[in-house]
């Protein structure tokens, strides 16, 4: 019982340096990029993907945490993470990142085909060698960042096409566009953390105003690449009118911006809603894609 019982904090430790709900997200975009495309794959190749796409995404969470590991101490969210708090020594998070990523990368490469494993060592190593450094040096760590965050979904449609076209391009764009709001939104409401943290964002370097224009700008790409999953047949009119209610409703929020002076609270609100928008936005368009 006793072994039992000290195994449980090293387990929980690795499950924080894996960032579960990230993970999950990331296995979710990737299934319905899968479900979307043409064709279909068998059920174990469809498990390889899936399980391979979460270790690459547990690969770079440890070795971000790994990097990141003195600059999470300064911020509350971050500070109870297993190295920051010391439960965990960081060559731990090394191998357990590197172990993982040489796994899968191959793994992706061999039992899926040879251009999503190219995909998920482009995500690997553009968050963890150039995002992760880069946040501490410049604002224009977001757009880099959403790179890998965006190939999730256009890794599934490779999944089960074998190549990169239009729709699955798309499917990246829509998480590439999503991304900017949704994190100038954490950036705004967080921004004192983040100061204290050394981490460039838009809102410490630029000012209130830029953030606010550059949230608007991504938001209306995103509502103009939503709809084109209509245009190239993916999704149907249900579809279309859904992503033009919901792309509409987040544009006028994300404007309210420059009209509000309770910054704080309209930035959390931003961020909640750009949650549900892309959960009811995923819903919808596999919904109306498998009628």
């Amino acid at each position: 019982m006793e072994a039992t019982a000290s195994s449980l904090p090293a387990l929980r430790d690795f499950a924080s340096l894996a960032k579960p709900r990230i993970t999950l997200m990331v296995v979710l975009t990737a299934a319905g990029g899968m479900f979307l495309a043409p064709g279909s794959l068998p059920v174990h190749v469809t498990l390889v993907m899936l399980v391979t796409t979460a270790a690459v995404v547990i690969a770079a969470n440890s070795l971000n945490c790994w990097l990141e590991r003195v600059t999470d101490g300064y911020m509350r969210r971050t500070s109870t993470r297993p190295l920051p708090a010391g439960r965990m020594e960081p060559w731990v998070a090394v191998a357990f990142g590197v172990v993982l990523g040489a796994v899968a990368v191959p793994a992706l490469t061999l039992y899926v085909n040879p251009l999503t494993g190219l995909l998920g060592a482009i995500a690997l190593i553009s968050y963890v060698c150039v995002y992760t450094p880069l946040k501490r040096r410049a604002p224009s760590a977001l757009l880099v960042g959403s790179i890998p965050g965006a190939l999730p979904p256009l890794m599934g449609w490779t999944a089960a096409t074998g190549s990169i076209d239009a729709p699955g391009l798309t499917l990246f764009a829509i998480l590439f566009f999503w991304q900017v709001p949704h994190f100038i939104a954490i950036a705004i409401y967080r921004r004192h953390e983040y100061a204290r943290a050394g981490l460039k964002t838009i809102v410490a370097v630029r000012g209130e105003t830029a953030a606010k224009l550059q949230a608007l700008s991504y938001s209306g790409l995103l509502l103009g690449a939503s709809l084109l999953l209509y245009v190239f047949k993916v999704a149907g009119v249900f579809y279309l009118a859904t992503a033009l209610v919901l792309g509409v409703g987040f544009v006028g929020l994300v404007l309210q911006g420059f009209f509000r002076q309770d910054l704080e609270k309209w930035a959390r609100q931003v961020f909640v809603a750009s949650l549900l928008y892309l959960t009811a936005l995923m819903a919808v368009m596999m919904l109306d894609a498998g009628v």
